[in-house]
């Protein structure tokens, strides 16, 4: 309900801009209408809804221009308003609004003066609003009102999405109960569908994918029936019709299906009734989108993580396919409409782009582009189905006559790739396959859509890796991955790589020519891994335009996913065409226009760049010129930085290539933080013991299988006794135990001055890379380990114990001192020969030492004037050194000694002397539950006992990242518990109860030294 008062400051606001307008005498409707549009979206915002003004709405046998509609996030329309000016007979125009056409179910007419509300077909108010107690009124009125078949929805969301799990798993349970009681007839139609999907989509499906089809037919089949009006899509359909073989064999002996879904005929009936409101049937397909990615994926959330987003906003699609219609016109003096330009969606989703491209398409011309040069392909069920039914109604709806349309094929279009290499096909049904293959013999001339993106699966319990191509896969290996510097190519896995691998392996086999326009994530544009990827781009094609449009969340914790990203994601998202032209010369690589919205800018504002460009000939494009490290973005980076020495190199870690440390690692990355780290080591012992006892139960009965299975099918997923991942997953194939070994629970060092616990056993840690080369045993050393990510500010800290993977926030690189085998013996220093030569030719000073370059760079790596001239160049890559004058080399040396020893031995420095305010009402007490600063950031709440005052400013100027010491103090030392394991770690000592309350007054005086050590090497000058 929406709640609002006369003195809120959006009504304040409206008022003001009324005086301001009128004393301009500015009193038409197109002054006026701002003010009143932004007290509207003051109060939608309130309900969750949302102001699109201009709306355009359907009728029967025309369309209307609201001024306004308010739309709900299912796109339904809860109110319509119409603006007038001063000048306007407001009751004259309410009639010739509605002889016109327009709705009279929740309709606000306003004038500056006036309002007239209409709702269920009859006026409800007609008011003077230049006092606002009338205005509140007013707006209460019509955001509060709900028409009866909406009251009815909005009750049926809530109870349906607890609905639909309980559902989905009464299905399950019934097709277990019909294999159990071999119903022979069912047994034999699941056997024959599952050998369909597995050679159609997936050869490695899983049963539980396969029963989740079935569930997701089951579920949906009445929507198409009820809410499109199409009784005969089941029969129509051909994959429909295979499912439902198998859907009567299950119900075959005592399922009636009817009777099972009795229980939701409330919420279907919520949807048809709802639905029959919307009498356009393109606002009925956004309807059915939302209701599919609120409802259908809360039973499928590991199939829609995977696949990714299946719903592009309209305005996306509109600019891409109008961008498409001009780029063809202008680079191949062709259209969408004539004959021999092919379109292929290859992830279609519920059908948005082809949608979009029919409606571009000049009706005459429709009919054949239908028939013989309009493809798509999707993988998953549901938004097959949709997409097969919006399409063939939009067919019918533009030429008044119903056609199947033959152009979409359930099919996963990365296995196509393995049929260029000669794999036969069999596609669940042969009228699929041969739509396949037809598909196949095309030049496909644009492909445009929006590829899934999820690089990897998060957590191996959930069995939901994205799947493996054998041919695609290899060239992404042998192009992107290849010609890449980077050592982490991870993202490289990403679906939406494999799309632009895919897509310009399409157009360069079929013709050589024409576009892919793909909206995907927007990491390949600057991200480090894309290096080799931006390289083959701009040689494969001969012009790319980017249309950034940012919303990354991780990169910047300002914005918001739901209000800043176009998709309501956390990961950016961009626009790119890329272009092919046949007979183009190579001689140079494609020229790049680059282009972004703000920083800032709300979702909403990206909307109306792209509706307001239409096309890209409209946005104000800027060519960028790649460095020779293919780094697309280059503003702020110092062309200098690579004259420096690398802190380290891939080859210099193969025993060739110049760089100060010959040996470099990763910190320990062990896919189960929960399980191996912990403050306790008792709490860890039990932990690991638990986990251990459960993977070896799992190894003897591998071992005890007479015919192996899928080990992803094998495996319990309890996330109380484990965390799986994919290693050791594999050690059980391999028949690996592990023992538990007390020994293996040492010190190490998981977030900046964070001391835990960890379990370092090889087979529970998935990478532990060359750290036991830098931590045999109890051997001594000391690593500098750094952290430049683009998400974050660079930062350096030292340790002498093993370090966690993302041990500064981000990914870890770690440079040791000492090297040894993992025995512990032939230690041996890490600062190579090379290096020490080069620094005493280069400073003519034969005594440097190699701890003097060791704690030379530490030093240098805190230096302001070095941090902030190479921020950007700090961001894309690790370090590299310049070599200054002797006496700096030996300031910063001196400097890097003493925050070494500092940062190491933080826990034997000295107290700060901060005021200690104790709660008298509370009895004595250490322990800590949850720390928090005051908004000052002087004083920290211990706990309801203890605050601590006087912290000083500078403290939270030594900084590891986004975060100063102290920070990630008080942000670690707290109880969590983990959310899967339900394990709990508790930062407080039993045998040392006020370690915490030591540890903050320690960290404010580390904090303090080490800007007082910074500020004097901050004017070290960094050349010679």
């Amino acid at each position: 309900m929406l709640s609002i008062k006369p003195n809120h400051k959006a009504v304040r606001e409206y008022y003001a801009s009324l005086r301001s307008l009128a004393e301009a005498r500015a009193q038409h409707e197109g002054a006026v209408a701002p003010a009143f549009a932004a007290l509207l979206r003051a109060c939608a915002s309130q309900m969750g809804w949302t102001l699109v003004e201009q709306y355009s709405i359907r009728l029967k046998k025309s369309s209307i221009r609201a001024d306004g509609a308010l739309l709900d996030s299912f796109t339904l329309i809860r109110g319509v308003w119409e603006a007038k000016d001063s000048n306007d007979d407001l009751a004259t125009e309410v009639r010739k609004k509605f002889a016109a056409g327009y709705p009279a179910e929740n309709i606000l007419f306003q004038a500056p003066q006036r309002i007239i509300l209409w709702q269920n077909q009859r006026q409800v108010l007609d008011v003077d609003i230049s006092q606002p107690d009338a205005l509140i009124d007013a707006l209460l009125l019509f955001f509060n009102y709900q028409p009866p078949q909406y009251l009815q929805w909005d009750h049926a969301v809530v109870e349906f999405r607890e609905r639909v799990p309980e559902l989905a798993q009464g299905v399950l349970r019934l097709i277990e109960r019909e294999i159990s009681e071999k119903n022979q007839r069912f047994i034999t139609a699941l056997e024959r569908f599952m050998a369909l999907v597995r050679e159609a989509i997936n050869p490695n499906i899983s049963v539980s994918a396969v029963e989740e089809m079935l569930i997701q037919h089951l579920l949906t089949e009445r929507i198409f029936r009820k809410v499109f009006n199409n009784p005969d899509f089941v029969n129509r359909n051909v994959i429909a019709r295979e499912i439902e073989t198998v859907i009567q064999a299950l119900t075959s002996r005592s399922f009636n299906r009817n009777d099972f879904l009795r229980e939701l005929d409330r919420f279907y009936g919520a949807i048809e009734s709802t639905a029959a409101t919307i009498e356009n049937f393109s606002h009925k397909q956004d309807f059915l989108n939302t209701v599919y990615e609120n409802f259908f994926q809360g039973f499928s959330i590991k199939v829609a993580d995977t696949h990714g987003i299946v719903y592009t906003p309209q305005p996306i699609v509109d600019f891409m396919v109008r961008s498409v219609e001009e780029l063809l016109r202008r680079e191949f003096n062709t259209s969408l409409g004539n004959a021999g330009v092919h379109v292929l969606d290859p992830f279609v989703g519920t059908g948005n782009f082809l949608l979009r491209v029919m409606h571009e398409i000049p009706r005459s011309k429709l009919r054949q582009k239908y028939a013989e040069e309009l493809h798509c392909n999707e993988v998953m069920l549901l938004p097959y189905y949709i997409a097969s039914m919006n399409i063939e109604h939009l067919y019918y709806e533009l030429t008044n006559s119903y056609q199947e349309f033959n152009g979409i094929c359930l099919v996963d279009t990365f296995e196509l790739a393995q049929v260029g290499a000669g794999q036969q096909l069999g596609l669940f049904v042969p009228e699929n396959t041969e739509r396949v293959l037809k598909q196949q013999q095309q030049d496909i001339f644009v492909i445009i859509g929006n590829p899934p993106y999820n690089a990897r699966q998060v957590n191996e319990n959930d069995n939901n890796k994205n799947r493996k191509y054998e041919i695609i896969d290899q060239r992404v290996a042998m192009t992107y991955s290849r010609d890449s510097q980077q050592t982490n190519k991870n993202a490289l896995n990403d679906p939406y790589v494999k799309s632009f691998r895919w897509a310009a392996d399409r157009i360069i086999r079929n013709g050589d020519e024409g576009i892919v326009a793909l909206v995907t994530n927007n990491s390949f544009i600057d991200d480090l891994s894309f290096d080799g990827m931006r390289k083959h781009l701009a040689q494969d094609f001969d012009a790319i335009y980017v249309l950034d449009l940012g919303g990354n969340v991780r990169k910047n914790p300002k914005l918001s996913g739901t209000t800043h990203n176009v998709f309501g994601i956390q990961v950016g998202v961009s626009i790119i065409f890329l272009i092919k032209k046949r007979g183009s010369t190579k001689a140079s690589d494609a020229k790049i226009w680059y282009a972004r919205a703000g920083e800032m800018w709300k979702k909403q504002e990206k909307f109306n760049l792209l509706n307001q460009a239409e096309t890209i000939d409209k946005i104000e494009w800027q060519e960028i010129l790649p460095d020779k490290k293919h780094t697309w973005l280059t503003d702020g980076l110092e062309n200098d930085f690579d004259n420096f020495i690398p802190l380290g190199t891939k080859e210099a870690k193969k025993g060739f290539g110049q760089a100060i440390f010959t040996q470099f690692t990763n910190g320990v990355k062990s896919n189960r933080d929960a399980w191996v780290w912990n403050f306790d080591s008792d709490t860890l012992s039990n932990n690991i013991k638990t986990t251990i006892d459960y993977y070896n139960d799992h190894v003897s009965r591998w071992q005890r299988l007479v015919t192996k299975q899928e080990i992803d099918s094998f495996i319990s997923t309890d996330d109380k006794k484990i965390s799986w991942s994919g290693d050791l997953k594999s050690n059980i194939q391999r028949g690996r135990y592990i023992q538990y070994d007390a020994n293996k629970v040492i010190d190490g060092i998981y977030r900046p001055y964070t001391k835990q616990k960890i379990y370092f056993e090889r087979l529970l840690n998935e990478r532990v890379y060359l750290i036991p080369s830098l931590f045999p045993t109890a051997s001594e050393n000391r690593v500098i380990c750094v952290v430049n990510e683009a998400q974050i500010p660079f930062s350096a800290q030292i340790t002498n114990v093993i370090p966690c993977l993302h041990y500064g926030g981000r990914q870890t690189q770690c440079f040791p001192y000492y090297v040894y085998d993992d025995d512990g013996s032939n230690q041996r220093e890490n600062i190579s020969d090379w290096a020490l030569e080069h620094f005493r030719s280069q400073l003519g000073e034969p005594s440097i030492e190699k701890w003097d370059i060791f704690y030379y760079v530490y030093g240098l790596l805190h230096s302001p004037h070095y941090r902030e001239r190479y921020a950007a160049n700090l961001r894309r890559e690790l370090p590299r050194i310049p070599i200054v004058a002797l006496a700096d080399f030996q300031a910063l040396a001196q400097a890097g000694r003493e925050l070494a020893e500092l940062h190491i031995n933080y826990e034997s420095q000295p107290e700060y002397n901060l005021q200690w305010l104790e709660n008298r009402d509370e009895p004595l007490n250490w322990r800590v539950e949850s720390m928090k600063l005051s908004k000052d950031r002087t004083t920290l709440r211990y706990n309801n006992f203890l605050s601590l005052a006087g912290i000083p400013a500078a403290a939270f100027e030594y900084k590891l990242g986004n975060r100063s010491a102290l920070d990630w103090v008080i942000d670690q030392y707290r109880v969590s518990t983990d959310a899967r394991s339900g394990i709990t770690n508790d930062p407080n000592r039993h045998d040392d109860p006020e370690y915490i309350v030591r540890l903050i007054g320690k960290i404010i005086t580390i904090s303090l030294k080490t800007v007082e050590i910074v500020t004097r090497i901050g004017d070290v000058a960094l050349t010679p």
